[in-house]
Order: C-alpha cells, then sequence, then structure tokens
C-alpha cells in the first residue's frame, strides 16, 4: 500500500468563506485526482455546489485539468469565477 500524499489547499472567494480560512492541508491517497480536491470542499460544504460546473483548478501556480493527478507537496488553487469592477 502506498503512502498517502499531504497537499495545500489554497482558498478563495466563495471557499474561503465557507473555511473562514485561506489554506487547507490535506491527505489524500496517491494517484489522485486534482476533481478529488473539490469533491471534498463539496461534501464538506454542500452549499458551494453551485460552484462544481464553474470552477477551475490550479496546481503550483498552473492552470490543470480536472483529471491531473496530485502529488505530494502540490499546492493546489480552486478558482472560482471572479467579477471585479
Amino acid at each position: 500500500m502506498t503512502e498517502p500524499i499531504t497537499i495545500v489547499v489554497k482558498l478563495f472567494a466563495a471557499y474561503q468563506e465557507a473555511y473562514q480560512v485561506d489554506q487547507l492541508t490535506w491527505q489524500f491517497p496517491a494517484n489522485s485526482p486534482v476533481s478529488c480536491v473539490l469533491d471534498r470542499c463539496l461534501a464538506e460544504h454542500p452549499q458551494l455546489q453551485n460552484w462544481r460546473d464553474l470552477t477551475r483548478f490550479g496546481i503550483n501556480l498552473e492552470f490543470v485539468s480536472p483529471q491531473t493527478l496530485l502529488q505530494d507537496g502540490d499546492e493546489v488553487v480552486l478558482i472560482p469565477p471572479v467579477s471585479g469592477g
């Protein structure tokens, strides 16, 4: 059995409001896709469900697809749509 990996999740906008912190440290099984991060957020905070199809993923300052595999030590960003003025 492989060891779990540890990642840092940076939170913005609705995600930060839901968790009331700007980052989390989570563990996942090796070979987990980045979409598992969003799945966990939605399981813990169902009110974020509206953001499921609108959220983009970033790993280590690069946009990635939801199927991108996480690596130990990755910094993950969930990027909901934002508007400015």
